[in-house]
């Protein structure tokens, strides 16, 4: 196959797997999972399935002391505290909801960028930003009726996290394999959820089939297959249009969350998801553009 299309083809497999993730997460809620309980073995697990795959590979495992500590940071910090608070946004907002509302991330990445990497603003971007905050005010629908603003509050945080996770990672684990952060990260992650989870009463494993279920394809679908796909994707199209691509998780939240719980989009709503993503699109491939420029003057 054309690496170009087998690089398509694993991107939106990726990004089918990281999308049907809120919807395993709401059917392990209904078999009583707790918040605390859910991440402590999603991480756990993800990270026997990432060293056990390393070890198969034989893959170095070996890390410096600083970048352990910066591993840590990502995944026993940022995270584990992004994914508490979008696991959490699911309970009180539909699913669907709150996947747009992560998908703003890319506006906080590039205010973030211009005041701590000194990456200019371009027109572009900013018409990006305020296409994107315009689309956000049309998906929680301007009078903020029917919508519980602690769910908001959480996806919001969890895109705020995440963004700051993304500038962080961009500068700690370079020269590292995708899949040795993603394996540290996991462990690191499973001792910040497990003290969590300690704090909450401790992990609960007495809930049914169904949690189980659910649970096993968050890890398998929604975090091995994902992140794999995901890598390889960057691999054979790069970051850029893997970004723009990724754009397809929260369209397939929405048709899920649609087809099995009944959730519908109000038309303005849905008007303001395409702007959302749109905008998220502009963001990505502007910000190409700038380090490609930055690269070219630095090359002179």
């Amino acid at each position: 196959m054309n690496a170009l299309y087998a690089g398509v083809l694993y991107v939106f497999l990726s990004a089918a797997g990281f999308g049907v993730m809120s919807i395993f997460a709401i059917y392990a809620y209904e078999a009583g999972v707790s918040v605390s309980t859910l991440l402590f073995l999603r991480f756990l697990l993800a990270a026997i399935l990432f060293f056990v795959w390393m070890a198969v590979k034989r893959e170095p495992l070996r890390i410096n002391r600083k970048q352990a500590l910066a591993l840590f940071c990502l995944g026993g910090v940022l995270y584990t505290l992004q994914s508490r608070c979008f696991f959490s946004s699911v309970q009180y907002i539909p699913a669907s909801m709150a996947a747009l509302l992560l998908y703003t991330f890319p506006v906080y990445v590039a205010i973030l960028n211009y005041f701590v990497n000194k990456e200019p603003l371009r027109k572009q971007t900013i018409g990006a930003i305020l296409l994107s905050l315009a689309g956000l005010a049309l998906v929680l629908g301007l009078s903020f009726d029917g919508v519980q603003p602690l769910g908001v509050v959480l996806a919001l945080a969890a895109a705020v996290i995440y963004s700051v996770y993304f500038i962080v990672g961009n500068r700690v684990v370079t020269g590292l394999s995708p899949y040795v952060t993603s394996a540290y990260v996991s462990l690191f992650a499973t001792f910040s959820t497990f003290g969590l989870a300690l704090k909450d009463g401790g992990p609960d494993f007495g809930f049914g089939m169904q949690g189980w279920l659910a649970l096993g394809g968050i890890v398998l679908f929604s975090t091995i297959l994902a992140m794999a796909c995901l890598f390889r994707g960057i691999q054979l199209i790069g970051s850029t249009r893997a970004s723009v691509l990724s754009t397809l998780e929260p369209v397939v939240t929405i048709g899920f969350s649609a087809m099995l719980f009944g959730e519908r989009l109000g038309w303005l709503q849905l008007l303001g998801g395409c702007a959302v993503l749109l905008g998220a699109v502009l963001i990505v491939t502007s910000q190409r553009k700038v380090e490609e420029g930055a690269g070219a003057g630095h090359g002179a």
